[in-house]
């Protein structure tokens, strides 16, 4: 069993339930706390500590999981503000993948504490819904129209940029893969949301504009394009074990206490009203020192931890049947805990996706080979070889099957390409039928160029695909050999010496894996199999995508 944890968003309503179930019920030796605000972290270790003793290592950590760990403890609103912060985050969201991941937050976490188990409580579609695209979109749009640009029109462009919620969700999947397959977290399981407590588009609860509310709306794509991305995590190799669970309903509480509430602008202030007439301009912000205060907003209330705090009548309504209703953090964390243990629930949402989906048929495989044959015949008759188009990415696809289909005109079989025949020879074969194949036409003309034996002559046509092109860039500069090994790598069909070496290796492992599966059985088929009995450029490019590139799938 587990002995050491990392709970996010471990000082809210359900993270917290969540350390004490797990101390109850699985014997654990360390729990890191993790919490946006140290005080946070620093308060539940306190409390969990006055519960449970000396038994078990508490551990705080804070700041914000999805920025640069520089940024992980300034406000959202003071990175805003500041242009140069600003640049920061922008770059983290949408520049180099590699070094955005070396200065993530969470990865720093993750890298710090070695977690063999991660449990995301962190409200993860209610951050990014609230940083209010809409709101974005609307300042943008006013200033391109002309109606309120001024020289906070960059800031609000930025601030738009930064509200996308696919782009974040994107890298912090990705961010996620990577820390727990370098740092062997065995299992995650994320607390998720359906964005509207379980409702449906007919929700009666906004934030003040029109039903459905907008701002729940994003919640809920958010929410499950989350999902999404965790349902392809579950399926890549070498990721942890994937849980989510989604509760459908309000979560609630933590305590009933009276105090002093403070709204979204984090104001508590009671004011004397003002009674105007009705007519010509209606200002919807005026200033406060032009109204009398007459104390503080304190009332009695329940606190429902990540949603906020609730008068009774709220309290009532929102829970009432019908309605969201109501749900636990203990009934939570407990099912949390028993996926973590490997009980079936039955509520863990990818698993309920793995039943759900359609997957690989029988009579698909055998159509299959009807679909290959009938291709095959089509060639021959028309003389017009069906090679690739360029519109099933990534763009080494197209380039391997190129590769793959010169050869084969070449050499005639796998075999002979594995012989021992000089690569430099074999490249000047292969570029020798580069017309009669039909490659030196189709190929460029579909953006993927054909790098010469002489690795200095280039074949090309209207657009090149790889480099791909970003912004308004129209060209490169040819900077270093490593450029050209880079390009010619990922898209360009490379008939240089040292690439017709690798493909000899390649199907030198290719039909030791054959004899393999010939000799052994069904107990030799796997990703390392080459199943095809001839020279089947697709199946050879399937083999390079599960052996070589890892892009295979797992379920």
């Amino acid at each position: 069993m587990y002995h050491d944890f990392l709970i996010l968003g471990g000082a809210g309503l359900v993270g917290f339930q969540v350390c004490r179930q797990l101390v109850l019920n699985l014997k654990p030796r360390r729990i890191v706390v993790g919490s946006l605000l140290e005080s946070e972290a620093a308060g539940a270790c306190t409390r969990l500590e006055r519960e449970f003793g000396e038994g078990v290592a508490f551990v705080p950590a804070w700041g914000n999981l999805f920025v640069p760990r520089e940024l992980a403890n300034s406000p959202r609103s003071a990175v805003m503000q500041d242009g140069r912060l600003r640049a920061r985050l922008l770059a983290a969201v949408y520049d180099d993948y590699e070094e955005a991941y070396r200065s993530n937050h969470l990865v720093q976490l993750i890298r710090g504490h070695r977690p063999e188990v991660i449990v995301d409580c962190v409200n993860t579609a209610t951050g990014l819904s609230y940083q209010d695209v809409f709101d974005g979109a609307a300042k943008v749009r006013g200033w391109i129209k002309g109606e309120t640009y001024d020289s906070a029109g960059v800031a609000d462009l930025e601030t738009f940029m930064l509200s996308q919620s696919v782009p974040q969700l994107i890298r912090h999947v990705r961010f996620l893969h990577q820390a727990t397959s370098e740092y062997a977290t065995a299992v995650y399981v994320k607390v998720g949301t359906t964005g509207t407590g379980g409702m449906g588009l007919n929700i009666p609860y906004t934030h003040s504009e029109d039903k459905p509310s907008k701002k729940l709306l994003a919640k809920n794509e958010a929410a499950f394009g989350h999902t999404g991305l965790l349902f392809l995590l579950a399926r890549t190799p070498n990721s942890p074990i994937v849980k989510e669970v989604k509760p459908a309903a309000m979560i609630g509480y933590r305590a009933v206490q009276v105090m002093e509430v403070r709204d979204k602008h984090d104001s508590s202030v009671l004011y004397t009203p003002k009674e105007v007439i009705l007519g010509g301009r209606l200002e919807l912000r005026e200033n406060q020192a032009d109204y009398l205060k007459t104390g503080t907003l304190k009332v009695p209330v329940v606190d429902t931890g990540e949603n906020g705090v609730f008068t009774r009548g709220e309290f009532v309504a929102i829970t009432a049947l019908g309605q969201m209703e109501y749900v636990t953090p203990e009934e939570i964390a407990r099912t949390v805990v028993l996926e973590i243990r490997g009980a079936n629930t039955g509520q863990d949402v990818i698993s309920a996706l793995d039943g759900a989906v359609i997957e690989p048929s029988y009579k698909a495989g055998l159509i299959r080979s009807v679909a290959v044959s009938d291709l095959n015949a089509a060639e021959q008759q028309s003389g017009i070889p069906s090679v690739a188009l360029g519109r099933l990415g990534p763009p080494e696809l197209s380039k391997l099957l190129f590769e793959a289909e010169l050869l084969k005109r070449t050499m005639g079989s796998m075999a002979a390409v594995a012989s021992d025949e000089d690569p430099s020879a074999l490249a000047d074969r292969c570029a020798a039928v580069l017309e009669s194949s039909g490659v030196a036409r189709t190929a460029p003309s579909i953006g993927i160029p054909v790098l010469l034996p002489d690795g200095k002559r280039l074949l090309r046509g209207p657009r090149i695909n790889v480099p791909e092109l970003e912004g308004h860039r129209t060209g490169v500069e040819v900077a270093s050999a490593a450029d050209i090994d880079g390009w010619a790598k990922k898209g360009w069909v490379d008939l240089r010496p040292a690439n017709i070496r690798i493909w000899q290796e390649r199907f030198r492992r290719m039909l030791r894996a054959r004899a393999d599966l010939r000799d052994e059985g069904s107990a030799a088929a796997s990703t390392l199999s080459f199943i095809a009995t001839e020279f089947e450029i697709g199946e050879v490019v399937a083999w390079i995508f599960n052996n070589e590139m890892g892009g295979y799938r797992v379920k």
